[in-house]
Formats: structure tokens, C-alpha cells, sequence
């Protein structure tokens, strides 16, 4: 079974997998997944494992063609739905067990769309599975984090060419998610108020970074953003968790979405790109330790496009470099 390992410096978790690669199975092939090759594609359902939940067409059955969109285990999953969480230290070190889920949601049956083609009512699809996968992961009392997130592109990691994004379900809070957790616990105990709602209030007062706008969505690019063209989708309304939202509220999320990475695609041509939800965490094993939850923190996404390359200077100082200001990025967008 792989582990996780304790950084006691850093206080961050990473995953040890039990089959170590030796150097040369890092060669990877020089072109990537092509149609034919494409085990996501519909056709090839007795190639994955069976699938978890899907979205089908009228008449057509599991694991076999039909569907719409479908949810199925990872190929090679980081973390496992099987077995304890096992704690332990080992000398002055923690480790455990890597409990937790890894899945894949196979986003549309056709292999060559971009997100910017999905379109309104796919995106509405794609949006109830993330929620779905949630509220059922939530009941494992092992998991503390659930990540929904997305690779597109080899140079955002993507794992596969076909449309497709993951979860990640872990037994730990990531350092990352509890860093913006604390911060925003920080501010509303000094001020009294959501750190987003206050951004949300401040980003529509000026309005230089504002992108788009809905009935229920705001989007736009960080005042102190990490990468060119980044930008931010957050509700209006104060909730902290993605699986809360109603029914209107999905499809003006589809809406969003759509519209977003459609003007994404256009002026920068379909780039490499990752988005993250950021959403609570588990609340129901340690729901006395999160009671503050409800009023300090808000969810939403965050889509980092993949532009430049990361250097030694950013890895080793926490500093990021933009070469496109906010203020600009929003407006190409804006335009676009």
C-alpha cells in the first residue's frame, strides 16, 4: 500500500506510492494520447473500471455506451478507498496509510471537445457529478479533504487528452487549503466579516478586474494573482460549501463556466490550464472544530492558466512573477 509521510519542518503531507519508478521509467513518450488510443472514449467502458455514477442518455445501461458524463476509479489511484487509516510514527517522523479516493469524471463522451465546447447544459452536467461525488465522499468519516479539480493540457499535468477532470479525497487537510482556511478565520475574527465577501464587494466597487458577471457568480482576476490571466469564480451569496448550492445556482454556474473558459479559449488559443475548487472541509468528523465555518469562509474556483514556466526564483521564495497585469488580463478578457 503506498503511505503518506509528514513533513515535520513544512507540516505538509506527501503521498510515498509503494512501486518506486526507477529512472528510466521516466522517458515518456513523445506524442501524446491519440483518439484511437483513448480508453475515456465511449466504446471502451469494459477498458476502465466500472463506473461509480454516470449521466446516461434514456435506455442505455452502466458501463456501456450511452452516457453523457461518468465518474469512474482512477487507473492508478494516489490514495485508496480500501483499508484503516493506521497512524504511526517512525522514530521522530508520522506516516499512514494512504486512505482516501481518487476519481475520474470522463466529462463528455467526445474526445476532441475543449471546455470552451462543452457548452451550457454539459457544463450543468458536469457541475451535478462534482456535487454528487461530494455529498456521498462527506459520509466516509476518514476523509477530512475533498478536492474536485482539473488538468488540461500535458503542461498542466493532464493525465489524459480526452476531456476529463478529478477528485481527490484525502485523510488529511492539504497545507495549501488550511493556509487560506486559517487566513480567512484570521480576518473575520479581527473584522467580523467574510475575507470574500469583502474582495467580492471591493472587485465590484472598481471594477478593473471584474470579467463577467451573473445573477448569482462574480469573475474576475486577483488583485495580487500568481499567473497570467488567472482568474477567480466566486458565488455572491455567502456559502462555504460547493455541495450546498442550489438547483439555480448550478445552472448559473454552468452558465459561468461555459462563458469563461469559452473566452479563455479564444484569446488565448485553448491554453493549458488547471482549475481547483476550493471548497470546506469535512465537517462531520470534527464538526465542533469547524463551527466557525459557516461565516468565515466562502468557496469558489480558481483557473490558473499555464503560460511560462515556474522558475527556481518562484519554488524557493513563494514569490510569483505575472508578466500580464490583473487589470489587464481582465480587460482582454472582458473583450474577448
Amino acid at each position: 500500500m503506498h503511505e503518506l509521510r509528514k513533513d515535520p519542518l513544512m507540516n505538509r503531507w506527501v503521498a510515498v506510492m509503494s512501486d518506486s519508478m526507477a529512472p528510466g521509467d521516466y522517458q515518456l513518450p513523445e506524442n501524446g494520447t491519440t483518439e484511437t488510443e483513448c480508453v475515456l472514449c465511449s466504446g471502451r467502458e469494459k477498458d476502465t473500471p466500472p463506473e461509480i455514477t454516470a449521466v446516461r442518455g434514456y435506455g442505455s445501461r452502466p458501463n456501456e455506451p450511452g452516457w453523457l458524463a461518468r465518474v469512474i476509479p482512477s487507473f492508478r489511484p494516489i490514495l485508496n478507498v480500501e483499508g484503516d487509516l493506521g497512524r504511526r510514527g517512525v522514530g521522530m517522523y508520522d506516516r499512514m496509510n494512504s486512505v482516501g479516493a481518487n476519481e475520474i469524471i470522463i466529462e463528455t463522451p467526445e474526445h476532441g471537445k475543449t471546455s470552451a465546447e462543452l457548452g451550457f447544459e454539459q457544463m450543468i452536467r458536469i457541475i451535478s457529478l462534482y456535487k454528487e461525488r461530494i455529498k456521498d465522499l462527506e459520509k466516509d468519516l476518514r476523509l477530512r479533504y475533498i478536492m474536485v479539480y482539473k488538468n488540461s493540457g500535458k503542461e498542466a499535468g493532464a493525465l489524459y487528452s480526452h476531456p476529463h477532470s478529478q477528485i481527490l479525497a484525502t485523510p488529511v487537510i492539504p497545507r495549501r487549503v488550511k493556509e487560506e482556511l486559517d487566513g480567512a478565520k484570521r480576518y473575520y475574527s479581527y473584522k467580523d466579516r467574510c475575507i470574500f465577501c469583502d474582495i467580492i464587494r471591493e472587485e465590484l466597487r472598481t471594477g478593473d478586474r471584474v470579467i463577467y458577471e451573473t445573477k448569482k457568480y462574480i469573475a474576475f482576476c486577483p488583485y495580487a494573482q500568481r499567473y497570467s490571466f488567472e482568474f477567480c469564480i466566486m458565488p455572491k451569496r455567502h456559502f462555504c460549501a460547493f455541495q450546498e448550492m442550489t438547483m439555480e445556482e448550478m445552472e448559473d454556474l454552468g452558465l459561468m463556466l461555459s462563458a469563461m473558459m469559452k473566452k479563455l479559449g479564444a484569446i488565448l488559443k485553448n491554453p493549458p490550464y488547471n482549475y481547483i475548487i476550493h471548497t470546506a472541509p469535512n465537517m462531520i468528523p470534527r464538526r465542533d472544530h469547524w463551527h466557525t465555518l459557516g461565516e468565515d469562509f466562502h468557496w469558489h474556483i480558481e483557473v490558473m492558466p499555464k503560460l511560462e514556466r515556474v522558475s527556481g526564483f518562484e519554488w524557493g521564495s513563494g514569490f510569483y512573477v505575472v508578466t500580464t497585469s490583473p487589470e489587464d488580463a481582465a480587460k482582454y478578457l472582458r473583450e474577448a
